[in-house]
């Protein structure tokens, strides 16, 4: 049987274009179908007009289905995918996948709003930190609101870290071997001497725990360990990183299905004795987030997906500084991890968003390296990857959301290499300015707050001046001068958007501000939202600690304001309902906003699996 193993995923969706994305053993056979009240409105066969295929091994194959459709606005609309077996029968997606259906419903749904009433948004979802999975949060959501059109979230944008490329757990690298080898997943020549085949590290020492020693190095620049080697990858949890287009791409796989897991058994894995504690530990969280799956596979069956990356999804540290840039990129080993991630966010998360952005050139460049798995075709679609400039996109919504690409046009230091690199280049500002022109209110999708915490902030600033930008992660937008001023004057503009939504996530805490220009009689109205921290939170003593100095040092009226970028600008600080103190909040959640019909938001609100919601609103005071 040819089975799904990952998705269904509702990718882009407007009032013209329907996009869908899963992934079998083999290419599927049957058709599209939507439906209303029963009765059927589309029935679009899966064949090469409609569906795109790309294998990445031997029993599996993505699908991108993309179709045009005149679909009712503001109804609910039913789908399914009825696919053909070998026995030449048919199947459906509730024959196959087992939950997929919200209790009661026969099918898959969706609804597509005229007007943007709400949406879910958040990021950073670690598979093994120690907290719930907070899409579990977002499916109770959608269940309970199934078939209200008003309340029902129809948007789900994922602003970065879907995956933890650079921190993976031993049991989940485990788990990616054995998907390996279980789905034939194509096997990579790697340019290194120590690594003459992509499976001398499938399995075997020092692949647990032990990759550190596997990954290149380059000299230090800092004085007092110069010419020291030291590893390209910056993170503090590369022991696992993940190497391999295969490893990438099985990632992908194991933490959007559950299918996958039913062939995992942890107690094949080897004892690692000097890890021993830390692997038993993350063998029960990886136990418990396997089991919230089923349910996280039926809340991107049913709502509109949008994906864009932040650095987890390649590696910590991505592009940071031009110093950073200029040894990864000039390392074949690291270039080739770095496309390899690269590769994969493309197939499972890039590709979806706006498949018209990749034209035929990149088509035909992917499509060399899916016919012949040579280093040569892999390397030359690499390159044509970190040449490719179009990750950014907008979304066709009332109000339009515009996802910024913070990763790959960054704006490069000519002063200092060492030092942090801004989020988006002038270029990249200057088309991002024209897109806002005649829009009467927007959503902005940053990865990093363009709003930070300012006291975060000035001690990223401070690190940043004694040489040690990579060691607190000092990229935020007001890092950089040029970025930060141009960026602003996008806020300045006379022909800017009366409303401003930025949506953001990166940091592990969730906050809101409100913010308006001073001395300005016609200002536009901008909420900063933040929520971070799907499955990740911030150390609770410490965000407590910075939360109380913020609040006390950078009031709206503090002079201290006069030293930050912000300084023409008030900027205040949302309470947390029930909990008047706080500003900052680490617990794990999903942001939920509810959308008047000017754009501005009616509820901010973070989503937990306990039940519980963290709702944002104005403060009293400064």
């Amino acid at each position: 049987m040819n089975k799904i193993i990952s998705g269904p995923i509702l990718r882009r969706l407007d009032s013209q274009q329907l996009v869908l994305w899963w992934v079998s053993h083999e290419v599927s056979l049957g058709y599209f179908a939507c439906f209303s009240n029963n009765q059927q409105l589309i029935n679009q066969p899966l064949e090469s007009t409609s569906v795109s295929h790309y294998r990445i091994g031997e029993r599996c194959v993505i699908h991108l289905l993309d179709i045009e459709h005149n679909l009712p606005l503001d109804q609910v609309i039913e789908y399914d995918l009825i696919m053909q077996t070998s026995q030449g029968a048919q199947t459906t997606l509730a024959d196959q996948i087992e939950g997929l259906c919200y209790p009661d419903q026969q099918r898959c749904s969706f609804v597509i709003e005229s007007k943007l009433n709400n949406l879910l948004h958040g990021s950073c979802r670690n598979p093994h930190h120690p907290s719930d999975d907070s899409l579990i949060a977002g499916d109770n959501k959608l269940k309970a609101t199934l078939l209200d059109t008003h309340k029902r979230p129809s948007i789900l944008m994922m602003s970065g870290d879907q995956i933890y490329a650079d921190h993976v757990a031993g049991p989940m690298l485990f788990a990616i071997h054995k998907v390996i080898k279980t789905l034939g997943l194509y096997e990579e020549a790697l340019p290194d001497n120590k690594l003459n085949e992509a499976e001398d590290i499938f399995g075997e020492s020092p692949n647990y725990y032990e990759r550190k020693a596997l990954l290149p190095l380059t000299e230090t620049t800092q004085y007092w360990r110069k010419n020291q080697p030291t590893t390209i990858f910056t993170s503090d949890y590369v022991h696992n990183h993940l190497i391999t287009l295969a490893e990438v791409n099985a990632m992908y796989l194991l933490i959007w299905s559950p299918c996958l897991w039913d062939g995992i058994n942890f107690d094949d894995m080897p004892v690692n004795e000097q890890h021993a504690t830390l692997q038993q530990s993350e063998k029960q969280i990886i136990t418990d987030f396997i089991k919230g799956l089923p349910q996280v596979q039926r809340l991107l069956a049913h709502i509109s997906c949008y994906m864009i990356f932040d650095d987890h999804d390649v590696t910590d540290d991505w592009n940071l500084t031009a110093k950073w840039e200029d040894t990864a990129y000039h390392n074949p080993l690291a270039k080739r991890i770095l496309g390899n991630a690269l590769f994969g966010y493309w197939l499972f998360q890039g590709w979806g968003n706006h498949p018209q952005q990749f034209n035929q050139s990149f088509i035909d460049c992917a499509n060399s390296y899916q016919h012949s798995q040579t280093a040569s075709a892999q390397d030359a679609f690499i390159d044509h990857l970190f040449d490719f400039s179009q990750w950014h996109y907008q979304v066709d919504s009332q109000p339009k959301m515009i996802v910024l690409d913070c990763r790959t046009q960054r704006w490069r230091s000519e002063d200092n290499a060492n030092a942090p690199s801004g989020l988006m280049d002038w270029e990249s500002l200057c088309i991002l300015q024209q897109q806002l022109i005649g829009e009467d209110s927007v959503i902005l999708v940053s990865p990093a707050p363009i709003f930070g915490v300012k006291l975060i902030e000035s001690i990223q600033r401070l690190a940043t001046m004694l040489g040690q930008s990579l060691a607190v992660d000092a990229e935020n937008w007001m890092a950089h001068a040029g970025s930060a001023n141009t960026i602003l004057n996008v806020f300045r503009h006379s022909k800017t958007p009366q409303h401003f939504v930025i949506l953001s996530g990166d940091v592990h805490y969730s906050f809101v501000y409100d913010i308006q220009l001073r001395f300005h009689k016609s200002s536009p109205k901008i909420w900063q939202i933040t929520s971070s921290g799907i499955k990740n939170q911030f150390p609770s003593t410490l965000i407590n600690i910075l939360d109380k100095l913020n609040r006390y040092l950078y009031s709206v009226y503090s002079p201290l304001n006069l030293f930050t970028k912000r300084r023409d600008m008030i900027v205040r600080q949302r309470r947390v309902v029930g909990n008047q103190q706080r500003r900052l909040i680490e617990k794990s959640g999903l942001g939920y906003l509810e959308l008047n019909d000017d754009g501005s938001p009616e509820r901010i609100l973070d989503l937990h699996c306990d039940g519980q919601i963290t709702e944002f609103i104005p403060s009293k005071e400064p």
